[in-house]
């Protein structure tokens, strides 16, 4: 993204005009980050004058399969933004006193070797464990509150693998969910403690006693695919919790396929698209292990 100064300014001041959707504590960080050139030359002073002609280009990188070290696959990243690819069976951000690792320590690490513990990375949203997909960081915390403000500008999508078949092709899920005492959401009647629930679906494939659904997240409540969709007759395969056949204990067949967004600095659109994991479609006969 290239930018001509037409009149005397500074940097940041530059950048909070453009941008319009930034702070200038945002526009700061990017700068300080490395990701601004002037005239070809990287700037990290955000008070730096600018005079007429001046030409201002906002530098992101966009990984390529293979590209990285990082212990999971980076889908993209710029000063602001993080798209990791998140396997089932890994935790997105283990809380406290929770064992093991979590992809978010995983991805912290290596973001803070890489950087010589100049960066660091917020977690924005999660996927359940058991969950595989595309997973979004934000590079400090005032894109991590913006992103959460306009939460409901993203879109996210899944490929759900169901028991049997919804009613209709395609529809609407409403319901209001709260979490039991085992922890375990279940959908109850509207009240004060209970959260709205909206999602949407329609059929891409049916496969005998089996039904491919391209799910939509209106909102993000723990749970909230698997606990509807087991609701209406269609529990996701493997997912024994809610409903799916335990006799065999298969890895949950739901992952997050596609995000976009606005980016929160310049208001560029991106999408960004995950494969279908190996073996997604494919029911074998024994117990399978999170890959």
């Amino acid at each position: 993204m290239q930018i001509k100064a037409t009149t005397q300014s500074t940097l940041s001041d530059l950048l909070v005009r453009e941008f319009k959707t930034a702070s200038k504590s945002m526009v700061k960080k990017i700068v300080l980050h490395g990701s601004v050139t002037v005239n070809g030359e990287k700037v990290l002073i955000p008070g730096a004058m600018l005079k007429p002609g001046d030409v201002v280009e906002y530098i992101k990188f966009k990984a390529q399969p293979g590209s990285s070290n990082a212990p999971f696959p980076v889908l993209f990243e710029d000063a602001s933004l993080l798209v990791v690819e998140k396997p089932a069976g890994i935790l997105t951000h283990a809380e406290k006193g929770t064992t093991g690792t979590s992809l978010y320590k995983e991805m912290l690490e290596y973001i803070k070797d890489r950087s010589k513990g100049k960066e660091r990375i917020f977690v924005v949203h999660r996927l359940d464990r058991e969950v595989s997909g595309i997973v979004l960081f934000a590079k400090n915390e005032d894109v991590q509150e913006k992103i959460k403000t306009d939460w409901r500008q993203t879109t996210k999508r899944y490929w759900a693998l169901v028991h049997g078949a919804p009613e209709k092709e395609e529809g609407t899920l409403e319901s209001w969910l709260m979490e039991g005492r085992d922890q375990k959401m279940i959908s109850v009647k509207q009240n004060e403690d209970a959260k709205h629930a909206i999602t949407h679906y329609k059929t891409d494939k049916k496969l005998g006693n089996l039904t491919l659904l391209d799910v939509e997240l209106e909102t993000g409540r723990k749970n909230q695919i698997r606990v509807q969709l087991s609701e209406i007759g269609c529990p996701v395969v493997g997912d024994w919790r809610y409903g799916s056949k335990d006799n065999v204990k298969r890895r949950i067949r739901l992952h997050a396929y596609y995000f976009s967004m606005n980016h929160p600095l310049t208001g560029e659109f991106l999408e960004f698209s995950s494969r279908m994991p190996r073996g997604f479609m494919t029911l074998g006969e024994k117990e399978e292990k999170y890959k």
